[in-house]
């Protein structure tokens, strides 16, 4: 795509003049490093990254019947989330792929604030609209993502780094909650949610104060080591917290239950898209699901790779990169369900040559909280 037609967040200035590396990531230009993928990478792990993330899309949903709309189209449990809290979902097409992964904020019992995918958040849209108008729930819904700019302060200092720009005690807000209230002078949501497997907070503000909120935290997390970190950085610290990412773990022809997520799968609380897919699934049983994988022999098992036991097609790799947190060559791949377990040898075809590698578990990598 012609880099004038490509989507672009208030803030592409600004990491123009950092001197970021830009590039093309799903029809928005977005910066895929500044320092350096290692040194960013290294730095969310041991003090604190700055990303912008305002490409992310939100929907809203207001009303009398919000909660019923958003957990018919979403497969978590809604009534279990209280004021202020969130929690990871799926939205899901009747066959039971994945539309996209969600992020659902419970604002009020009348309120519900949702983050969506960049690349999917019109077709998330239009896919809860129709759910809507099909069911006539009494609830109003808004494509909210040009009211918001979205930026994610990440890694074990980001506590201490956020909480200056701010008087709402930020440590009182748990894991997956959420307080509204003023951040670097200006109205934000401040969401203890990210995308890294380190502590962190996404902080939600009108689109035309990014740039000064954006320069505030820099100058803020000074002191302690702040880095702007970009795509690349984002990508290799999600893979080692086995974080799913949309086209690669997940996507329409995957489901919830393969891609090792059946956590935000709640049967039990009644109707919901695809819920009927999922449950004829559990009974004839699975055929495949999602694995973790450590390379044995030379080489990076790379996205779209295919996988081979014993000389056998057996899957294909969905993510693979180094892990600089831990020196190892690591991916996740589809494995058939017999295979789907740690301690499994398996083959990736690199440059058309097997390549020993070896299931192991899963997170990677998991923060000591």
């Amino acid at each position: 795509m012609d880099a004038t037609a490509l989507l672009r967040t208030p803030l592409n200035q600004t990491h123009r003049a950092l001197g970021a590396k830009m590039v093309d990531f799903g029809g928005w230009d977005m910066p895929v490093q500044y320092s350096g993928l290692l040194d960013e990478h290294h730095t969310v792990r041991k003090a604190v990254g700055l990303f912008d993330v305002s490409h992310m899309g939100e929907i809203e949903v207001r009303g009398r019947e919000a909660a019923r709309l958003v957990d018919y189209v979403t497969t978590n449990a809604v009534a279990k989330l209280r004021d202020g809290q969130a929690h990871y979902s799926g939205l899901l097409y009747e066959t039971g792929g994945f539309v996209d992964d969600i992020l659902v904020h419970k604002v009020s019992a009348e309120h519900f604030f949702l983050c969506v995918n960049a690349g999917n958040q019109e077709k998330d849209y239009e896919h809860i609209r129709a759910a809507h108008q099909a069911k006539g729930f009494d609830c109003e819904l808004e494509y909210a993502s040009p009211r918001y700019a979205q930026l994610a302060i990440q890694g074990p200092k980001a506590l201490e780094v956020a909480q200056q720009l701010t008087e709402t005690a930020l440590a009182a807000i748990r894991y997956y909650w959420f307080a509204d209230g003023v951040f670097a002078g200006v109205p934000a949501r401040m969401a203890r949610t990210g995308y890294t497997g380190e502590d962190g907070f996404e902080i939600y503000i009108a689109p035309d104060r990014a740039v000064e909120v954006w320069n505030a935290i820099l100058a803020a997390g000074a002191a302690s080591g702040i880095k702007p970190c970009g795509l690349g950085a984002r990508n290799t610290l999600r893979l080692e917290a086995k974080m799913a990412l949309y086209g690669h773990e997940i996507g329409a022809d995957i489901t919830p239950l393969e891609a090792d997520l059946a956590w935000i799968v709640k049967l039990d609380k009644g109707e919901f898209i695809g819920r009927a897919a999922l449950q004829k699934q559990l009974e004839t049983g699975l055929t495949r699901r999602l694995a973790g994988f450590e390379m044995r022999g030379r080489g990076i098992g790379r996205d779209g790779y295919k996988v081979t036991i014993a000389g056998e097609p057996a899957g294909w790799v969905t993510s693979g990169s180094p892990a600089p947190t831990l020196g190892k060559n690591i991916g996740l791949c589809y494995l058939p369900i017999a295979h789907a377990q740690p301690g499994e040898k398996i083959e990736i075809i690199i440059r058309d040559q097997p390549v020993e590698a070896e299931t192991v578990p899963t997170p990677f990598y998991k923060r000591n909280r």
